[in-house]
């Protein structure tokens, strides 16, 4: 996919990456903490994370087509190209940790010690991976805006 209505892709596709994954992250932070949240938002989150996952390779195949239309790149747009690459990373990241919270959302009537633990652990999990995605966010969107609007 690299046009869309004349338009390139990437840059209407990146819109719902840069929304899906940090609206994703802190939900699934929220969740993880907040067991109230859980029983609300886990498959919603469950299905964010899914959608985020799916549109992420979409954007920067179309961001790589965008890429290879000029031969000559400043290095701001190199590092928004390498900086998108790992977008994947953070998508996966946060399927991984709402499927996690979807299954403490499906053992939650357990009340042994090992579904504390596993809650403690995801939980964490659910921060680190959360965190680290919004901030990788923030940092290829702003090498992107850089990139188009900057003066590097």
């Amino acid at each position: 996919m690299t046009t869309l209505a004349g338009l390139p892709a990437h840059a209407l596709l990146v819109h719902g990456v840069v929304v899906l994954a940090p609206l994703t992250a802190i939900l699934a932070i929220l969740c993880a903490v907040w067991p109230a949240a859980r029983q609300r938002f886990v498959w919603l989150v469950v299905a964010l994370a899914a959608i985020n996952l799916a549109l992420t390779p979409l954007t920067t195949s179309a961001g790589q087509w965008l890429y290879n239309q000029e031969s000559e790149h400043r290095p701001i747009l190199e590092k928004h190209e390498e900086l998108g690459e790992t977008m994947i990373y953070y998508s996966i990241g946060l399927l991984v940790v709402a499927l996690a919270i979807a299954v403490l959302h499906v053992l939650a009537h357990r009340t042994d010690k090992t579904r504390t633990v596993a809650t403690v652990v995801v939980a964490v999990a659910a921060v680190l991976v959360g965190a680290s995605a919004i901030v990788g966010v923030v940092g290829i969107g702003h090498s992107g805006a850089e990139a188009k609007w900057g003066t590097e």
